[in-house]
This record gives structure tokens, sequence and C-alpha cells, in this order.
């Protein structure tokens, strides 16, 4: 399995996406656990609202805590930050990020997590309580390093102004129909719409930066409307 460096770290450049695990059955997802381990996988991507209240992450940590020999061989990932809710508004408080990293753990039945990204912004966000959030997490041995996710750059200039822990990853949408952080570098200057910039350059701004760029949904077009690989709306050429 090749590999990327994340800050020092090296990490296998495919990571195992969680998000449909409830599907499931939790035979089925310790088979798929142990086919990724064999192959070279090991770093699995989670969000608190994958599946519902936080399905998708305890399933997985009733899998660890049969086997709980397999943590120590993986990286473990999560998100924070929408708030389930009759508004399902964005939510960077203090404790509500703690909250969030506490009920995780409780799920997936592990210690820490491995990285602990911000999911959606919250636009409204004070810099100040995420610092706090993270620092809170960091020295209590919960959280080992920390990104974002779906973050423009000047979102993540405004996280900066206040975190002491670096931001080392930005997850956005990115498959080979949907790229429009590239398709607008390619149409600089011109009259053409993929010119138009939506995302102020954050490919960019990542590189220059040392923030690893995460793909999600890599096998998706639009947002959500399916899989594109063995699709009748794409045919092979």
């Amino acid at each position: 399995m090749k590999e990327v460096t994340i800050r020092g770290q090296r990490v296998p450049s495919l990571m195992q996406g969680c998000m449909r695990i409830s599907n499931l059955s939790e035979a089925q997802v310790d088979a798929l656990l142990h086919f990724d381990l064999e192959h070279g996988i090991n770093f699995f991507d989670h969000a608190d609202i994958y599946g519902g209240e936080g399905v998708c992450e305890t399933i997985f940590g009733n899998v660890l805590k049969k086997q709980p020999a397999l943590r120590d061989k993986m990286f473990i990932q999560s998100k924070c930050g929408i708030h389930r809710s009759e508004t399902n508004h964005y939510d960077f408080s203090k404790d509500y990020i703690i909250e969030c990293v506490n009920k995780s753990l409780e799920r997936l039945q592990c210690g820490y997590l491995d990285y602990l990204l911000l999911h959606r912004p919250d636009a409204l966000m004070e810099p100040k309580e995420v610092a706090d959030a993270f620092d809170t997490l960091y020295s209590s041995g919960k959280v080992r390093h920390f990104g974002v996710s779906n973050h423009n750059p000047y979102q993540i200039e405004l996280l900066k102004t206040a975190l002491q822990q670096p931001l080392e990853i930005n997850q956005m949408q990115m498959s080979l129909l949907h790229t429009p952080m590239i398709d607008a570098g390619l149409n600089v200057n011109t009259f053409d719409s993929h010119g138009i910039e939506r995302g102020a350059m954050t490919l960019d701004y990542c590189r220059l930066h040392a923030i690893t760029m995460q793909c999600w949904s890599p096998f998706l077009y639009g947002m959500f409307e399916g899989n594109y690989l063995d699709n009748p709306k794409f045919p092979e050429k």
C-alpha cells in the first residue's frame, strides 16, 4: 500500500470510510476491517452523525471490543460539529466539541482518537472556544491530531488565530466527477463557468501550508447521488 506523510506520520494513501457501515452486520464489519488491514488500509474515517446518532461508530466499537488488539493497528479519525436537531445547525462551542468526542470514544470503545476533524464550518464560531476544546482534548490524551472538513482558507486562518495545535487535514469532496477545486485552476481568467472559484483556492492553500487533503466520497458523483463505478449513467468508452 502506498503511503503519505501527515506532519511526519506515515499513513496509507487509502482510508476506509465508515459512513455506510450501519447497513452491515457486525460480522460483515469485522470481515471488512480484517480485509482492510490485510491489504494495508489501517486508517478509518468516522463522524458522530454517520448512520444517525452514532450508529456507525457503535457497530465499529462493538467489533473492537471483541478484539481490542486491533486498535493498536489502526488510525481512527472522527468528526464533530454538526448538531443533530430539528434545525441541524453547526456548533463549535467548547462544551459541544468535548461532549461529541467523549460520546464518540464511548461508542468506539477506545481511549483516544488519532485525528479529530471539525465537520462542516460553524460560520459564527469563536476560535477561542475551539482552541480551549482542543487544548482540553489534547492534554487529556483523548485526541492526538486535529484537522477540519469542508473548510476554506479564511475559515482555517480564523481558527489558527487561537489554536495551539496545527490543523493537519482538510477533508473535501473530490472525485473524477467532482473536481471544482481543480477546474477553477485550469480556467483562470476565462468566462467559462468552471473558472468560478467557490473554494477560495482551498487546494492551493492546503498545499502551501502542509495541510493534507483527504477526498471524501471519491467514487460518488454529485453530493449523494450514488456510485459512478459500474453505473449505466457512466458507461465505459
